[in-house]
């Protein structure tokens, strides 16, 4: 209790003095299995103007850990209110709301991840029940809103929480000795704040931008809602890092001053899942899709050094919106000696885990190299205009039907053309899918995501892993600049 009502209090008087003193990165509260459940509340409240997730009595989402053969109960209450004051992508704003699970391999039927047919009015109350399957590969992945036509505005907001699913350290035991931090990035409009100024000097925004943009900086970034953050690590220590990009619609360009990340999942997918023999890789920095989730090693800057996790400047092209260099958090030797009693969080909920021990399948199980080969089986092509934003030429209607369909056991290659002059996030949800070429030009480093930027007036090749029988049912894939999805740049996928 007294955890969360901390971090409720340092946001809090962060917000209210313009994020002008410098805090310690913030835990939030985290919840975990009982008897194979995990069961928990949430709230859709509107405090100050702006919407939020409330648990447990404050204004903070959970992390929510579980484990494969868990089942996820969350009910969800609307407590928006009946007229809202704010301004939607398509208007008026109706508050409605419900979850998505993004990433997770679960059912799109409800009660499970369905975000189609499972909508709340303000007043009204959702009940969900998620199966996790027993062989569902451990890693990072987030829950946010999902209505159709307001989800934009509700993420900015701040509406989303981390999911780990527990088992990372069988395919990487390292990480079962280090301290873990979950990172929740997301996006805060400054747009009509008293304190722009002062924010964007606090995060350190350049005068220039790098991508020519005749906009002003709207958006900053929080880490676990708190503005430029200070994130304790000794010199020489080694720490597991998850973090998420919840952003509605920014890109995040990773990167620790002086220091690589060692790479052992994205998107929830560990490395070593498909390629047991390179459970690692290093990067000097890493772009963040919006949705997009790092899991990384990392190791404390040598003594008497500044250093700090930021975003490098990310081009979006000449039609997309500003998305600068910015510091996300300092980097800081630790102002005491951690109590061998105050052991870290992941380590408690490890040893309540209930984990399964699947082996990693053989990535060669699958004839990936002839699947490249083929002419795609469905391409995907983004357009937008003055009216709104299109897959196939068609903007999403909840009454339409499936634009295409897929038969479950299989793989398919699917080709994602981006025809304007912004970059676009393409998702699909219940799967993943191995990025491999991008512009028609093999990449050096294929991987499993579910999430994969798009270059403006280019493409990216991927082969969908339809193969897993709980995905069977209505599902989706869109544009993750939740602003586009919201204006049509969405459609329908039966799984059959």
């Amino acid at each position: 209790m007294m955890t969360k009502l901390l971090f409720f209090l340092g946001v809090m008087f962060l917000s209210a003095l313009g994020c002008a003193q410098i805090l310690s990165l913030p835990e939030p509260p985290q919840v975990r299995a009982h008897n194979h459940v995990v069961s928990l509340t949430l709230h859709a409240v509107n405090e100050n103007g702006r919407d939020a997730f409330a648990f447990n009595g404050a204004s903070v989402a959970p992390v929510i850990r579980a484990s494969p053969g868990d089942v996820l109960k969350v009910t969800y209450v609307n407590h928006l209110p009946a007229k809202s004051s704010e301004t939607c992508a398509v208007n008026p704003c109706m508050d409605m709301t419900n979850l998505h699970f993004h990433g997770l391999t679960v059912s799109p039927n409800a009660p499970q991840d369905d975000v189609i047919g499972m909508l709340a009015m303000p007043g009204q109350v959702l009940h969900y029940s998620v199966k996790i399957p027993r062989d569902h590969p451990p890693g990072l992945f987030w829950y946010h809103t999902h209505p159709h036509g307001e989800s934009h505005r509700q993420v900015l907001d701040g509406m989303s929480g981390a999911i780990v699913i527990e088992g990372m350290e069988r395919y990487v035991a390292e990480v079962r000795r280090l301290r873990e931090r979950v990172l929740v990035v997301r996006g805060r409009t400054i747009e009509h704040d008293a304190n722009a100024a002062q924010l964007r000097r606090q995060v350190e925004i350049p005068a220039k931008g790098c991508g020519g943009e005749a906009e002003a900086v709207e958006e900053i970034f929080t880490v676990n809602g708190v503005v430029r953050p200070r994130i304790e690590i000794a010199s020489n220590e080694r720490q597991f890092w998850r973090i998420v990009n919840a952003s509605a619609d920014r890109y995040l360009d990773l990167q620790l001053d002086g220091q690589t990340f060692e790479i052992v999942a994205l998107d929830g997918m560990p490395l070593a899942y498909h390629e047991p023999k390179s459970p690692s890789r290093t990067s000097n920095h890493l772009l963040l899709a919006p949705a997009g989730r790092l899991e990384a090693i990392v190791t404390g800057p040598p003594p008497r050094t500044h250093s700090a996790l930021r975003t490098l400047c990310v081009d979006t092209g000449p039609d997309g919106d500003p998305n600068p260099e910015m510091v996300l958090a300092d980097v800081v030797q630790p102002s005491s000696v951690q109590p061998s009693s105050d052991r870290p969080s992941s380590d408690l909920s490890r040893e309540h885990a209930h984990v399964v021990d699947h082996r990693p399948p053989v990535y060669n199980a699958i004839d990936v190299e002839a699947l490249k080969k083929t002419a795609p089986d469905f391409t995907v092509t983004f357009t937008e205009d003055k009216k709104g934003f299109y897959i196939n030429g068609q903007k999403f209607a909840p009454d339409a039907p499936p634009m295409t369909s897929a038969r479950v056991g299989t793989y398919q290659h699917w080709r994602i053309l981006n025809q304007t002059g912004e970059l676009h996030p393409f998702h699909i949800h219940q799967v993943h899918f191995l990025a491999y070429a991008e512009n028609g030009v093999p990449l050096a480093h294929p991987v499993w995501l579910d999430t994969v930027n798009v270059p403006y007036r280019g493409s990216v090749d991927v082969i969908l892993d339809l193969t897993d029988p709980v995905i069977k049912g209505m599902s989706v894939f869109h544009c993750h600049l939740l602003n586009h999805e919201d204006k049509g740049m969405m459609a329908k996928i039966l799984f059959k």
